[in-house]
């Protein structure tokens, strides 16, 4: 029996949530899919510089879960830009779809 997902707090949701290479339509791309924990994630750490203790913090799961969404994250990001594939980032933490909450939202 899996583990019950832990919710994840996420911060609000990115400026756009498509990124693709330019000049090829859509609908001939590849997509990569990123969950909104592991965007948060790369949003902490690398654009905020947080550590990982911290940012495991706000978002209120351990660090080794931060880690692991961290390392998912930069590893579909990568396949996105070494093999021009488009970026879609939707949804809740991965196999958790909609357990994600909003920090500051409702239920706080």
């Amino acid at each position: 029996m899996p583990r019950p997902c832990k919710n994840r707090f996420v911060s609000g949701r990115p400026g756009s949530v498509v990124y693709k290479p330019e000049g090829i339509p859509a609908r001939t791309l590849e997509w990569v899919y990123l969950a909104m924990d592991e965007f948060e994630t790369i949003r902490l750490l690398d654009h905020e510089g947080l550590d990982q203790e911290k940012a495991a913090e706000l978002m209120g799961i351990s660090r080794p879960t931060v880690t692991r969404i961290y390392a998912n994250a930069r590893k579909k990001i990568a396949e996105a830009l070494t093999e021009g594939k488009a970026i879609s980032i939707e949804g809740g933490p991965m196999g958790c779809q909609g357990r994600h909450r909003r920090r500051g939202g409702r239920g706080q």
